[in-house]
């Protein structure tokens, strides 16, 4: 719980050091791009998550059987069932979504978390194309092995869906699962200026899952402000690896 707390107070933190050091124009950009790519997405989601979720109730037979039934007890029951199984697929959805930016920003996420430690402990930052390039290139092989992981949890989640009652949890299993793979990916920037093997990386982002699930929370609820949202996730954790090794 207390690394929850200082994930989120990260985010706070993160948006006075973005006033502070005057970061705002060079983050806005990228994050106009992002912002596209999300309604992209989401656009890609609604034509297609329909056309999903009826086909898998044409092959289980749902409405059928509920027809045959006729209860409005199990009708309201499925279509609940019904309502989680697509909020799991856009979380599914934003999941690739996810993914994708971390493999193509890892550049600029290496830059940012360089940029961010430099200026908390007062030095010049000087851009080097080879740190970047081997941070990113970890970033990549990072967020490529939580994609794998996360496909494998998600495939478990959309038959889970389909359970009538205890399928209604699987959104907010998702949220946290989803939380806690992109806080990791957004540590492990600042792991990696550390030193800390990936292995390593992953290992204490294990141990400590509330900076991660914290840090990856607050990227959902950033959405809000979709633009802002990936910069603030790795300013904020930065700040919070460095509270950490500090206290």
């Amino acid at each position: 719980m207390k690394e929850i707390v200082i994930a989120f107070r990260s985010w706070q933190e993160a948006r006075h050091f973005i006033q502070r050091h005057h970061l705002l124009k060079g983050i806005v950009w990228p994050g106009i791009l992002y912002t596209l790519f999300s309604i992209l997405f989401l656009i890609l989601f609604f034509i297609s998550s329909n056309d999903a979720v009826s086909w898998m109730s044409e092959k289980i037979g749902i409405e059928q059987w509920l027809q045959r039934e006729r209860s409005e007890w199990l009708s309201f029951i499925f279509v609940m069932n019904g309502m989680m199984l697509r909020l799991v697929l856009l979380l599914f959805y934003f999941s690739l979504f996810k993914n994708l930016i971390l493999i193509i920003g890892s550049p600029a996420f290496a830059f940012l978390s360089e940029k961010t430690e430099a200026l908390l402990e007062g030095k010049e930052h000087h851009f080097n194309w080879e740190e970047v390039g081997v941070d990113a290139k970890r970033g990549i092989r990072l967020a490529l092995q939580n994609s794998g992981k996360e496909l494998l949890n998600f495939a478990g989640l959309i038959l889970l869906a389909i359970v009538p009652l205890a399928g209604w949890i699987t959104p907010l299993i998702a949220i946290l699962m989803q939380g806690y793979y992109f806080g990791v990916s957004m540590l492990d920037y600042s792991f990696a200026r550390h030193k800390l093997t990936l292995e390593q990386s992953v290992r204490f982002s294990s141990h400590h899952k509330g900076l991660a699930i914290g840090n990856g929370i607050l990227f959902f609820v950033m959405h809000v402000i979709v633009l802002l949202a990936p910069a603030y996730a790795i300013i904020a954790a930065t700040l919070s690896v460095r509270q950490v090794k500090q206290a």
